[in-house]
């Protein structure tokens, strides 16, 4: 009968040696009253079954490194098989022998950033940096499509399958919001590496869904419907906002945040706050006469510092349905608020400004958002081959 004794940490060991574990002793092993006991393995240096008072076991393999004395937990009884610990038991052991502590190793891994403190990192740190509209999108990406499935998920155990198989399942019910899913993770795990937190970018690579770019323009005989919808419209503010946008072509976000001190006195500089604009830079643009006479009507009747009030006199947020019966009204199909920035963008291509001049008008920073309004130069260029073709046949 092997004999026990109690140690300071009230974890009993044997006195006389280990013995030889079998499935049948371990099955066999009872529980002691107080505290817990462990049965070494005569095979395997510092491996042994741990029993609870209340009978639960488990196995553990003790180990001695840089001069401390460590135990692990191998696994549970019956859930691992003593076969099956005493192998772990000896990887275990073959890490020590390298100098790797196993327990450092999964507190660590325990104690690593999950997508939670990612998340977390992300809304603090990175978010103050956007748009008010991208902070609102963002927020409801990580809400709506990436927490409720991995949150938990430690940084380093993510894989580009895992991310793949997320832009897949999102794409099911939204493949543009798919694509915008992984955009904004494939930016969140680039911060992850910079902060030490990762070491490889598993949103890499992941095939985006195709995407049709629609850009619609009004012609000449729509705007002109669209004009007469405006004046006849009792929601005055929400028409002269949308006014506002259609002869500036600024974005709703910046119409519906523009104050009065962002103007000079003449109301014919508009300087754009880098925090209202999708660029996170100051826009300071010239103004048409028209725009100027708007403001000044506006002016006469503000009480507001926002020039597009609400009546609680703070800035518009929301004109959808007044946006909806002005395109009742005018007969406009398919149109989007966000087109009367198009289309201003397509009056100064056909009055032939150049995309340089529309990119400073429109605050674009990057030559290839501007390049997008490059095939309306079309008939001017077919007209300067046709002149160049009839000079050489005449």
């Amino acid at each position: 009968m092997t004999r026990t004794y109690t140690d300071s940490t009230d974890t009993t060991r044997t006195r006389n040696g280990a013995v030889r574990l079998t499935d049948n002793l371990v099955k066999g092993l009872s529980a002691p009253k107080t505290g817990n006991r462990v049965t070494y393995d005569e095979r395997l240096r510092g491996f042994g079954v741990r029993v609870t008072a209340k009978g639960k076991k488990a196995f553990i393999l003790n180990y001695r490194i840089s001069g401390r004395e460590r135990r692990i937990t191998v696994g549970s009884y019956p859930e691992w098989t003593l076969l099956a610990a005493r192998r772990r038991a000896e990887e275990l052991r073959r890490d020590v022998d390298l100098g790797i502590d196993p327990l450092q190793r999964r507190t660590d891994k325990m104690n690593e950033p999950t997508v939670q403190d990612l998340h977390d990192r992300y809304v603090s740190d990175h978010l103050p940096k956007k748009s008010q509209a991208s902070i609102v999108g963002d927020l409801q990406m990580w809400k709506k499509s990436i927490l409720p499935d991995l949150a938990r998920r430690k940084l380093s155990d993510l894989t580009f399958n895992e991310i793949d198989a997320l832009h897949r399942k999102i794409t099911r019910r939204a493949p543009i919001q798919a694509n915008r899913t992984i955009a904004l993770l494939r930016k969140a795990f680039n911060l992850a590496m910079r902060w030490g937190w990762m070491k490889a970018n598993p949103a890499v690579g992941i095939e985006a869904n195709p995407e049709n770019s629609r850009t619609r323009y009004l012609n000449e005989d729509e705007i002109n419907r669209l004009l007469a919808a405006l004046k006849s419209n009792p929601s005055r503010t929400s028409c002269d906002a949308i006014l506002f946008m259609l002869l500036t072509g600024c974005r709703r976000g910046e119409a519906f945040k523009a104050t009065w001190d962002q103007f000079d006195a003449d109301l014919r500089i508009w300087t754009k706050p880098a925090a209202t604009t999708k660029q996170r830079k100051l826009h300071r643009v010239p103004v048409s006469s028209a725009v100027t006479e708007l403001l000044k009507a506006r002016q006469d009747r503000s009480t507001s510092p926002f020039i597009f009030a609400s009546h609680t006199g703070q800035a518009l947020t929301d004109i959808k349905k007044t946006w909806t019966r002005i395109c009742e009204t005018a007969e406009l199909t398919d149109f989007r608020l966000h087109d009367l920035r198009h289309t201003f963008a397509s009056l100064l291509v056909s009055n032939g400004q150049t995309l340089p001049i529309i990119g400073a008008m429109l605050g674009h920073t990057q030559t290839q958002t501007t390049a997008r309004y490059a095939h309306l130069f079309d008939d001017s260029l077919l007209n300067a081959a046709e002149v160049a073709s009839g000079a050489i046949y005449r």
